[in-house]
């Protein structure tokens, strides 16, 4: 079995030690997470490990003709379209198959027979290569892999120029997965992809065969992915076998019996320091210098300093506002002709915690703008409840002053002293001189959480958020979680943090197919629903108090989730099938002996024709499936 064995790797930039003496194993089938705040240097040890940034010290063995892949953020397209870059991890297989197409010919095109058994064994022998370098499965994962990560058909014949950074990004993780290396490295794999995307790609590295190792802040995504936790923290890693609920628990065991050890070595060395002073003039002199002796050798136990974490504070008291906060009354979406979604009603109350799901493009963030009033409606209404007080939170953050510093931007907005401003900013991780920051230097990351922190002081009862946890690291999302779970008002959240979700909403609102639907209870909880739903939606769309007139726009739905998962194992099963066949039918048609009789040539030309067609089909019925997931 492969093992990439990692041991005692160091790197430090100048002065700074990133991490040193860096010693783990990772095992063909492992899925393995790496996480750590950020600028711990998770991406700078990635990089070592592929040789790509030279380490101070230590080494990484990887077994001979093994191969890693690692998706980057900032890597390069070729030219071409899409299915000429995603067939790229095949060239040499593309070459092979070109190679039989020749030989083909050159074998029917020859009449002298020893050079036609020259030739076919030159068939025999590049077939043998095709067929091992997975020839004539690589179509059908190309298009497993880039419809799963949200591809069309028409995007295919797309030249690479057409698509978007995030579309891009999406483009590095198919051509990574496609390739099927021994080892597969990613960093932040489920940026820009939608839950369902995401979901998908949970599946496919679960069955993976080969080691998977992931930089990840996506803890849900961690805890269905992978069986291990490397953490990078105070610049070493520790293993923990577990996935990340699982460490979480073994961590704070560890914290809690080192914590006991280190209390008992200080009640140690407080005895021996107090006998040392007491005899070290005295008669038991020699005796006190030994024990000195024992106590400059004693390896002492170091406690990990303890990460800032949110501390409730006061908030500027929200005022008490209306049970009805929120309304959509059978509003419609629309950015001139084009209607993102019509006549759809939502009730929100007082204390709820809602969370807005859909795929991309679904109106999610579209919704959030006729909430705000940023957006006015194209049919129906919006209504606010009385005393209702708005805060926003955008992905942009448009309300920061990018001259200020991160200290004077709270102190002279909200007019507060130097150390009461110091104390919100500390809970949300921002200590010693980080308050000197200018916020245009600030990262992604550090702009989010000041945003977040100026959103929390402004009074606001009811909070609209936007993606508030894109672009942080684990410590700063928990500090937001923590922060919405004190808040005492309402909140409607867009995110794909299925973690956050879990932690903070009571509700989730499905909107898809320009309609939406109600789910009482957390994340993991509207999954359970889903996947329980059998004729239809166990739950109705949401809409206003029954004395209210307008009503919710009812979800049709005519399959059943299973039904269409089944449909789908059962239509990939018939494709192998098929592509089976082709491949006989194929390497008869390529034995000169079929050729002698031409009926039987006719007939398996025809029968090759039809079975191509009925794979056709097939896969135009697969991808017409896939519109209901």
């Amino acid at each position: 079995m492969g093992v990439l064995r990692v041991d005692r790797l160091s790197k430090a930039f100048g002065v700074e030690t990133l991490f040193k003496e860096v010693s783990f194993e990772l095992r063909r089938g492992e899925k393995a997470g790496l996480i750590g705040g950020n600028g711990a240097g998770k991406t700078t040890l990635l990089r070592c490990l592929l040789g790509r940034e030279k380490a101070d010290d230590g080494s990484v063995l990887l077994p001979p003709g093994e191969t890693i892949s690692y998706v980057e953020q900032d890597a390069q397209l070729g030219e071409g379209t899409l299915y000429e870059e995603l067939c790229s991890a095949y060239q040499e297989v593309i070459a092979w198959q070109a190679d039989l197409r020749r030989l083909e010919q050159d074998i029917a095109a020859e009449q002298d027979g020893a050079a036609q058994e020259t030739l076919m064994a030159a068939y025999s022998r590049t077939l043998e290569r095709f067929e091992q370098g997975g020839g004539y499965e690589y179509e059908s994962r190309v298009r497993r892999v880039a419809f799963g990560l949200g591809f069309t058909e028409e995007d295919f014949s797309r030249p690479l120029t057409t698509f978007s950074g995030g579309q891009k990004t999406r483009i590095f993780l198919a051509r990574a997965l496609i390739r099927q290396p021994d080892f597969l490295f990613l960093d932040e794999p489920t940026n820009h992809l939608d839950i369902g995307m995401v979901e998908w790609l949970e599946d496919y590295l679960t069955s993976y065969s080969g080691g998977v190792l992931i930089i990840s802040h996506d803890r849900y995504f961690l805890d269905r992915v992978v069986d291990r936790i490397f953490e990078l923290e105070h610049q070493s890693v520790t293993v923990y076998k577990a996935n990340y609920t699982g460490y979480l628990a073994q961590k704070a065991e560890r914290t809690a019996s080192l914590a006991g050890a280190y209390a008992k070595q200080q009640a140690h060395i407080a005895r021996t320091e107090e006998y040392i002073r007491r005899y070290k003039a005295g008669i038991k002199a020699k005796q006190a210098r030994g024990r000195q002796s024992q106590l400059d050798r004693l390896e002492r136990i170091i406690l990990p300093g303890h990460e800032a974490r949110f501390d409730y504070f006061a908030f500027n008291p929200p005022t008490e506002c209306g049970e009805r906060v929120a309304e959509l009354l059978e509003a419609t979406a629309a950015y001139g002709s084009r209607v993102v979604f019509e006549k759809v009603s939502l009730l929100i109350r007082r204390g709820d915690g809602v969370a807005l799901v859909g795929p991309n493009g679904a109106g999610k963030t579209t919704l959030l703008k006729l909430l705000t009033g940023e957006l006015p409606v194209a049919g129906g209404r919006v209504k606010l409840g009385s005393r209702v007080k708005i805060g926003y939170f955008s992905q942009e953050h448009e309300g920061l002053n990018p001259l200020n510093r991160v200290l004077d931007e709270i102190m002279l907005e909200y007019g507060l002293g130097e150390e009461r401003a110091r104390h919100y900013l500390g809970a949300f991780l921002f200590t010693g001189d980080d308050v000197f920051k200018i916020i245009g230097d600030l990262s992604g990351g550090e702009k989010a959480r000041l945003a977040f922190l100026k959103l929390m002081l402004t009074g606001a009862n009811f909070l609209i958020l936007d993606e508030p946890t894109n672009h942080l690291d684990i410590p700063a999302k928990e500090a937001v979680e923590e922060a919405i779970c004190a808040f005492p008002g309402t909140f409607f959240a867009v995110s794909h943090d299925r973690y956050f979700l879990d932690k903070v909403a009571n509700c989730v609102v499905e909107l898809t197919d320009g309609a939406l639907t109600e789910y009482a209870g957390n994340y993991s909880y509207y999954r359970e629903k889903k996947a329980a739903e059998q004729s239809g939606p166990t739950v109705q769309p949401v809409k206003p108090d029954k004395n209210e007139k307008p009503a919710a726009k009812k979800t049709e739905r005519t399959r059943r989730p299973q039904d269409t998962e089944r449909l789908a194992r059962k239509l990939e099963e018939e494709i192998a099938g098929l592509e089976a066949e082709l491949k006989v039918l194929e390497i008869q048609l390529n034995d000169p002996a079929s050729h002698t009789d031409p009926a039987v040539s006719h007939e398996l030309s025809a029968r090759y024709s039809e079975a191509e067609a009925a794979l056709a089909a097939k896969y135009e019925e697969w991808m017409e499936l896939q519109s209901y997931t």
